[in-house]
């Protein structure tokens, strides 16, 4: 099997024997107020369009904990963190503790009645660059689907999925009556989260078109000893669209320690937070996978790495120029 060969969708282990009261109780606990309609945000965090249908979304965990962002993030100044939506409801908190991947955005999407969004693929989570979106449903109805790649699904809660979100797919509600919730799980593929999934797809697993997240260290490394530590980044490595990461002009870099303690890479006035990869020194994008990581040297350079499946392509980067 490869990727391109592989199914838009696969049901995952285990299935959550869900406590329908218990989770009745949290999500009354949650729905007090109207949730915010889904909205995108820009790279420098300003909110854009919302949503022009009934799409809404409860933040569980989002960057930097904000309680009021209902986009799925990426890359940015601060690291993912629960929001304070998240101790309302500390069941289903347990059910996520369960997932073993570092998890990035987590949110309660609520589908309306009569709800349609447009057609449309989310290209970053593909599992050539070991970022997977996972959904666990809450409450459906046969009238609430979701097409993926011209698949038609209606999940069934407790149930834990895996989609192919960066094929197209649309979700569609017709019920007149009936709000469609699904927890959406957006998490770096591991070998432990890979285990759960069908037979089927073990073979897939096992070729390079992969890419598996190593465990992070039980404790985050302190990072490179003389902070701040300035070198010079090729401009695509910082440009998560772009098709060649360690081309482009070389720009000053600065990775020092924000006011919060995080690590954060400084490039183009843009500021990143820094998490590590493995165990082997290097760092990757907060809200990104080990897709590009760089690692320090002793000289005042970088490593720069960027991976497809298990495709390996590097390039040492100099020391930012010093003026007298």
């Amino acid at each position: 099997m490869s990727i391109t060969a592989a199914a838009e969708a696969a049901q995952l282990t285990p299935v959550f024997d869900l406590d329908p009261g218990r989770l009745a109780d949290e999500l009354a606990a949650v729905t007090s107020h109207t949730w915010r309609v889904q909205r995108t945000h820009t790279c420098g965090g300003q909110a854009g369009q919302a949503a022009p249908i009934d799409w809404r979304v409860l933040p569980l965990r989002s960057l930097g904990g904000d309680a009021e962002r209902t986009d799925p993030g990426g890359p940015a100044p601060q690291p993912f963190a629960p929001t304070r939506w998240l101790q309302h409801l500390p069941y289903l908190a347990q059910l996520l503790q369960q997932i073993p991947a570092p998890l990035n955005a987590v949110r309660l999407m609520a589908l309306g009645p009569g709800a349609v969004s447009e057609a449309h693929c989310d290209p970053k989570y593909r599992l050539d660059r070991g970022m997977v979106r996972l959904h666990i449903p809450i409450v459906t109805t046969p009238d609430a689907v979701l097409v993926l790649d011209g698949v038609e699904h209606c999940w069934q809660p407790g149930s834990l999925w895996y989609g192919d979100f960066s094929r197209e797919h649309l979700v569609r509600n017709t019920s007149h009556t009936v709000t469609r919730i699904h927890v959406v799980i957006d998490a770096l593929l591991t070998a432990g989260l890979a285990a759960w999934f069908p037979g089927s797809w073990r073979e897939l697993f096992t070729r390079g078109e992969v890419l598996l997240n190593r465990p992070a260290p039980a404790d985050t490394p302190a990072g490179p000893v003389a902070l701040p530590y300035h070198s010079l980044l090729p401009s695509g490595f910082a440009d998560f669209d772009a098709p060649a990461p360690l081309d482009g002009p070389l720009l000053p870099a600065r990775v020092d320690r924000a006011a919060a303690g995080v690590l954060t890479l400084t490039v183009a006035g843009r500021d990143f937070a820094l998490l590590p990869a493995g165990r082997s020194g290097e760092w990757r994008f907060s809200g990104w996978s080990e897709q590009r990581t760089l690692q320090p040297d002793d000289h005042g350079g970088l490593v720069l790495r960027v991976r497809r499946g298990r495709a390996l392509a590097d390039r040492h980067v100099p020391c930012e120029p010093r003026t007298a």
